[in-house]
């Protein structure tokens, strides 16, 4: 059986990116996991760090985590047209603990902010970095003005951008 498992990039408790991550794991026909990187506690990756005190545990265990599914759905935030520290720390420590973190994961990824930028850029990011590290990105999309078009409810709001998130899920739900 195919297994998704389903994160946000944010350590916001508020995050829309998290919230933006569940609703397309509901999206998806397949039981989906979704996880959140704040119950991994790691430090700021330093090469000091990591020469006195190893890989820590909870890098480890997200690294068990991830092994564990074969699809994963991301959802970025952006800091100052980057993906957040707190992603890029994880990111970082994946790496050293297993430089293929993501060997054979197909991923969809995703972004959102408030404004009309969409966090395209953490996402454009995302798309040319992850592959190094053995994924395969089946498709991306980012969602524009979250405030003004998305709900709860009825989820993306602007239908315009509701069909481009459709297409981006369909490339990804064809290789479940």
């Amino acid at each position: 059986m195919k297994k998704i498992l389903a994160f946000a990039g944010s350590n916001n408790s508020k995050s829309i990116n998290k919230t933006f991550a569940k609703y397309a794991t509901n999206q998806v026909d397949k039981a989906t996991e979704f996880i959140d990187l704040e119950n991994y506690d790691v430090p700021l990756y330093g090469i000091d760090f990591e020469d006195k005190n190893g890989i820590p545990e909870a890098t480890q265990r997200l690294n068990e985590k991830i092994s564990q599914f074969d699809f994963i759905i991301i959802s970025s935030n952006e800091h100052n047209g980057a993906i957040s520290s707190f992603f890029k720390n994880h990111i970082d420590w994946l790496s050293r603990n297993d430089r293929n973190f993501l060997k054979d994961k197909k991923l969809l990824l995703l972004s959102t902010s408030p404004g009309r930028g969409g966090a395209k850029m953490s996402l454009s990011y995302l798309v040319e970095v992850l592959p190094r590290f053995g994924a395969e990105v089946l498709s991306h999309f980012a969602l524009a003005s979250f405030g003004h078009c998305f709900s709860e409810e009825q989820g993306i709001t602007d239908e315009e951008q509701k069909k481009e998130f459709e297409v981006a899920l369909k490339k990804f739900k064809d290789k479940i």
